[in-house]
């Protein structure tokens, strides 16, 4: 089945600005492509095989899907505990908040039950009814225990480079790893390398030296950053100032709560927007009431939208993608424009999905949002989505 879409705004990454035209998406079983982007004029597609179906934007913004590759889970359902249908449950929410896809995020948990969630969220990859699970985040049991956050201190281990075939093995890839590298970086990061996963330092307790060795070394990422690892010092900058003097992707979690919007400012002075990855890092709350949860094993008493563990520790947070794009906007008065591609694109080269998921160009998924974008108040209004060239009621 072949879908034209005309009359839209059409969001270009490389320029990070939108341009009328129409769009040509090929939907076959939740798997449509790209097939064509092309200008808004009378004879663009007039060369074209007739669409079986038309869509009029009707003047809509047309942005790619966001992608979330750190989240641990949503109304109510958390990827360490959910079944089946908890987990389709949660993902036709991610869908409805404009999330088409993501990499579910496993906390610390005995490795028979990572193994054992990681196979389930494997056997959903494509399923169709919401967005879609690219692939999996092991965030969880190789951390530093001077840096676990809300991780119960009893689901922790040592960096064993032998268990993870078995994790990956289930998981199938696409799978991403935080660890604490700095424990016993090389032979861990060369084994997950080896077996094609990426890698995340995170909850890490590692030196300015060996955080920048990570990232030239192994191409690390920086997890959730200036979370969940020392403050920069003038005399010892960490994990979070070789973050921001590599070349590697930043993590942040724009809620105005984790990082304060100067520093969410300060951080884009500093990398530019191309290596900065917005993510949701949220738990179970996220799209439901407060109340009481659990997250990496610890209870969370969630108040006003934040979670938080019994000694007062942040765990988690409530955020929806959407809203963390608004937010680095606001934070930093640059357009939504720009703000969108710390949620697609870059999100999806972390992983290793550069040109996959993310953007609108021939060969990518049709994951899609119909909305409104206002500059002036920096806010996006979302209307319509598709995932993989199907629209999700």
């Amino acid at each position: 089945m072949r879908i034209l879409i005309q009359n839209a705004l059409i969001y270009n990454s490389p320029t990070r600005s939108f341009f009328e035209g129409a769009l040509l998406i090929g939907e076959a079983g939740g798997d449509g492509r790209i097939i064509d982007v092309l200008p808004e004029s009378r004879h663009a597609y007039a060369h074209l095989p007739m669409p079986d179906l038309r869509i009029d934007a009707g003047g809509c913004h047309l942005l790619p899907g966001f992608v979330d590759v750190h989240t641990h889970g949503r109304v109510c359902e958390d990827f360490n505990f959910s079944d089946t249908a908890g987990m389709r449950r949660a993902a036709a929410s991610y869908a409805r908040a404009g999330v088409t896809s993501l990499f579910p995020t496993l906390a610390s948990a005995p490795l028979n039950e990572l193994c054992s969630q990681a196979e389930l969220i494997a056997s959903l990859k494509g399923t169709g009814g919401g967005a879609r699970f690219l692939g999996v985040h092991l965030e969880g049991r190789y951390l530093n225990p001077r840096r676990r956050g809300a991780h119960n201190p009893e689901y922790l281990s040592a960096l064993n480079p032998a268990e993870l075939d078995g994790f990956i093995g289930a998981s199938g890839l696409p799978v991403h790893i935080t660890a604490a590298l700095e424990l016993d970086g090389d032979a861990f990061a060369r084994r997950a390398r080896g077996l094609g996963a990426t890698l995340g330092l995170g909850h890490t307790d590692a030196t300015y030296d060996e955080a920048y060795s990570a990232w030239e070394k192994y191409g690390v990422s920086f997890t959730h950053l200036y979370n969940a690892m020392p403050q920069i010092h003038h005399r010892e900058g960490g994990a979070a100032a070789a973050a921001l003097m590599s070349g590697g992707f930043c993590e942040l979690i724009c809620d105005g709560l984790h990082i304060a919007p100067h520093m969410v400012n300060f951080t884009l002075e500093c990398i530019g927007i191309d290596r900065l990855v917005l993510i949701s890092d949220s738990m179970a709350a996220a799209g439901a009431p407060d109340g009481e949860y659990m997250i990496a094993g610890t209870p969370a008493h969630v108040k006003d939208g934040i979670a938080r563990t019994p000694d007062g520790a942040l765990a988690g947070s409530t955020l929806d993608l959407h809203r963390a794009v608004e937010n680095l906007a606001r934070f930093c008065d640059i357009p939504i424009s720009d703000a969108v591609t710390a949620a697609t694109q870059n999100p999806a080269a972390e992983v290793g999905l550069e040109g996959e998921v993310g953007v609108i160009a021939p060969g990518a998924a049709a994951d899609l949002l119909f909305c409104r974008v206002d500059e002036g108040e920096k806010k996006i209004d979302i209307s319509r989505v598709f995932v993989g060239g199907r629209e999700i009621a």
